[in-house]
């Protein structure tokens, strides 16, 4: 090997190593920042014997960068549905609790009991009254609560997608750079660090896969299959809040590219995220708790109605009324039929009702001969309120059971899905943290290393250093020697 090769390689491995102290030292800063990924510079051997950094690349597990962004979305839909469930269950109340309507069925039935006993008792009718009173404004209150919670995540629907939009339009800007510097062998390691980054973020609202072309261009689907963005292009996805819910709204669905993903329209649903849990909250549980609801309000106007003495076809609903209407609920009117139930004026002595008709009849006169103590329609209230009923099967809990039963169980129904979701979100959350931290110690920064990589840059380094020192002394040397033997 001559000199000057040997100063050219040299020169090359000084080159190296700062190029190499400088990729260390990214890593070293990074340390702290959860969306930063090793750096790895690739070095290889030149045809002439030197060494250079070919291109710097990050350290990369698509595998288990899959697995945070599945469990992102994941823990994010029950983080959607355990925040509406809570927001019910802290108006409507737990198993037990004297909020529910479970509980003041229960009063009622107990209010009717001791004024059945006592039949001639003014006070106890009005306390009956009273308490029939407090059932209905419970179920009214409940409804109310359940619409508050669909609007509500209707609004959260809306501000995902915007977010989503966002997300995308940030995504294209990135990924075309990253494009860009792939074909000019730019590094780009940075700006995937900022692309997954974003695709975290975009996880939370949706359940996505992507996939990679050579050339750095990525593509993203909906966990339905759904194109999100494919061949540089973001997709539209647009969606329609609804201002306004009443127990009969329907929600609108979320598009992409005119392809619905949320509602019962929906072709290609999308399973998992912030979105989709918003959606399931609003068009299923809520949905299916409303039924409940209103269930139990047809069962209450049933269990109380009248039938005419004196023509057995006539019945009209007694203590509870659709609103104040004497007809009985139609199968047309019974959703929403909780947020509509009233007591009876005729028995409200705040409207001029006389509590005591409730034993006596309310829309016929059962006491014909006006006996004191009148309690055979106080029994038949009793009787049927104890009487297995027929519900409709959109409750989700049964189609036969006794009122309070039922009313037990719609209680018991929302108490389980809670339940479930926060051992689901218990669970996804762990899934979660385990995923980050496996895929942080598989492409992340670990100081210890980066330090002693440092220490070893510093010694080779100091190792060229001084053999270029060496041989430009050897130049020196032979440049006297070729003076010395001119000069002689």
């Amino acid at each position: 090997m001559n000199l000057t090769t040997a100063t050219y390689i040299a020169q090359s491995a000084l080159s190296t190593v700062s190029a190499e102290s400088t990729v260390v030292s990214r890593n070293i800063s990074g340390v702290n920042d959860a969306s930063f990924s090793q750096k790895i510079a690739n070095v290889i051997t030149t045809f002439d014997g030197g060494s250079e950094v070919a291109s710097v690349t990050n350290a990369q597990n698509q595998a288990l960068f899959g697995n945070v962004l599945s469990a992102t979305s994941a823990s994010a839909t029950q983080a959607a549905l355990s925040s509406g469930l809570t927001s019910l269950l802290s108006i409507i109340g737990e198993p037990g609790s004297d909020t529910s309507p479970a509980e003041k069925l229960s009063d009622l039935t107990n209010a009717i009991q001791q004024y059945e006993a006592t039949p001639s008792s003014g006070s106890l009718a009005a306390a009956a009254v009273t308490a029939a009173q407090s059932l209905a404004s419970t179920l009214n209150n409940a409804t109310n609560t359940v619409q508050q919670v669909r609007e509500q995540a209707d609004q959260q629907m809306a501000s995902s997608v915007s977010t989503i939009n966002s997300l995308l339009s940030q995504f294209q800007s990135v990924n075309q750079q990253i494009v860009t510097g792939t074909a000019t062998g730019a590094d780009v390691t940075d700006l995937q660090d900022t692309r997954n980054s974003i695709l975290t973020q975009l996880s939370q609202q949706v359940g996505i896969t992507t996939t990679t072309n050579s050339n750095g261009d990525m593509s993203i689907y909906t966990d339905s299959g759904v194109a999100l963005f494919q061949g540089g292009t973001a997709s539209s996805v647009t969606f329609q809040p609804t201002q306004t819910y009443t127990a009969g709204t329907t929600g609108n669905a979320v598009y992409i590219d005119g392809i619905p993903v949320t509602g019962s329209s929906a072709t290609m649903p999308i399973q998992s995220g912030t979105l989709a849990g918003l959606a399931t909250l609003r068009d299923d549980v809520t949905v299916t708790y409303q039924a409940q609801l209103d269930e139990t309000a047809n069962g209450l106007i049933n269990a109380f109605a009248e039938t005419d003495p004196t023509n057995s076809s006539n019945s009209l609903a007694g203590l509870f009324t659709n609103g104040g209407s004497t007809a009985l609920p139609t199968s047309s009117q019974l959703t929403g039929l909780a947020g509509n139930i009233t007591v009876n004026a005729a028995v409200d002595p705040s409207q001029g009702g006389d509590p005591e008709k409730l034993g006596n009849g309310i829309n016929f006169n059962f006491n014909t001969s006006s006996q004191g103590s009148f309690d055979t329609q106080l029994e038949q209230y009793l009787t049927n309120l104890s009487a297995t009923q027929s519900f409709s099967s959109t409750g989700g809990i049964g189609t036969s059971n006794t009122l309070s039963g039922y009313a037990a169980a719609s209680v018991s129904w929302l108490d389980a899905e809670q339940q479930n979701v926060t051992s689901e979100s218990a669970y996804q959350s762990t899934l979660l943290s385990t995923s980050t931290t496996a895929l942080s110690n598989a492409t992340g920064v670990n100081l210890d290393d980066e330090m002693s990589q440092m220490l070893d840059l510093e010694n080779s380094y100091s190792a060229s250093a001084k053999l270029l020192t060496t041989i430009s002394s050897m130049f020196a040397d032979l440049a006297n020697a070729i003076d010395q033997a001119t000069a002689a």
